[in-house]
């Protein structure tokens, strides 16, 4: 199992701000062309306005510092998928909006999470954190499935399996178009994902 990100002594409000230069630094670097295979420390830590040895007080590597990162970025993700997780109201709506805001996130942080998906393929431990993040996703769903059923709403006769399909096909569309074809999610498409989320759930859009 991947080790998580070292802890250190530093101010919480420093190692915030150092992980911000370094989100922008990287993002800003794959954006130029560059691959994270070949990133070094030292550029990373030069575009983020940092030293060499400062990067070292925060991160092990440049494979814990990915880990980390797009750990953040999960937690954005996640907060937007909370609006129909924890939304009350017309699950319609809960899901456009949902859906909608992370498929912006997807966009704004397009090369990072590509960068995550092609390190997965070749490294077992950041493979691993990224299965741990769409867990996330997946566990989520599913617990709110089964309120749903409970209410008397959800019509979907298996919510481990319901949850698994709907996460792995959501996040298999934004890849496909956000970060592998470099386009953004159109409404059309956030439509499609939405009314495919409705009836898989509900039964109906």
């Amino acid at each position: 199992m991947a080790a998580p990100p070292r802890q250190s002594s530093a101010p919480t409000a420093k190692r915030a701000a150092v992980k911000a230069a370094l989100l922008k630094a990287t993002e800003a670097l794959l954006a130029d062309g560059a691959s994270f295979a070949d990133l070094g420390v030292e550029r990373i830590a030069t575009e983020a306005g940092i030293t060499r040895t400062a990067f070292y007080f925060y991160f092990a590597d440049k494979r814990e510092l990915l880990m980390a990162l797009t750990a953040d970025v999960n937690e954005l993700l996640l907060e937007q998928a909370d609006l129909w997780w924890s939304g009350e109201g017309d699950p319609a709506v809960q899901l456009e909006r949902a859906v909608s805001n992370v498929s912006q996130l997807f966009g704004e942080h397009a090369v990072l999470l590509k960068a995550l998906g092609e390190v997965a393929t070749y490294d077992e431990q950041v493979a691993e954190h990224w299965q741990r993040l769409i867990g996330q996703f997946l566990a989520a769903t599913e617990q709110r499935i089964r309120e749903e059923q409970a209410a008397g709403l959800a019509t979907c006769s298996n919510p481990s399996a319901t949850a698994f399909a709907l996460t792995w096909m959501t996040e298999g569309t934004l890849s496909q178009k956000i970060l592998q074809q470099g386009r953004r999610a159109d409404q059309e498409l956030i439509d499609a994902l939405v009314e495919i989320w409705l009836r898989s759930v509900y039964g109906s859009a």
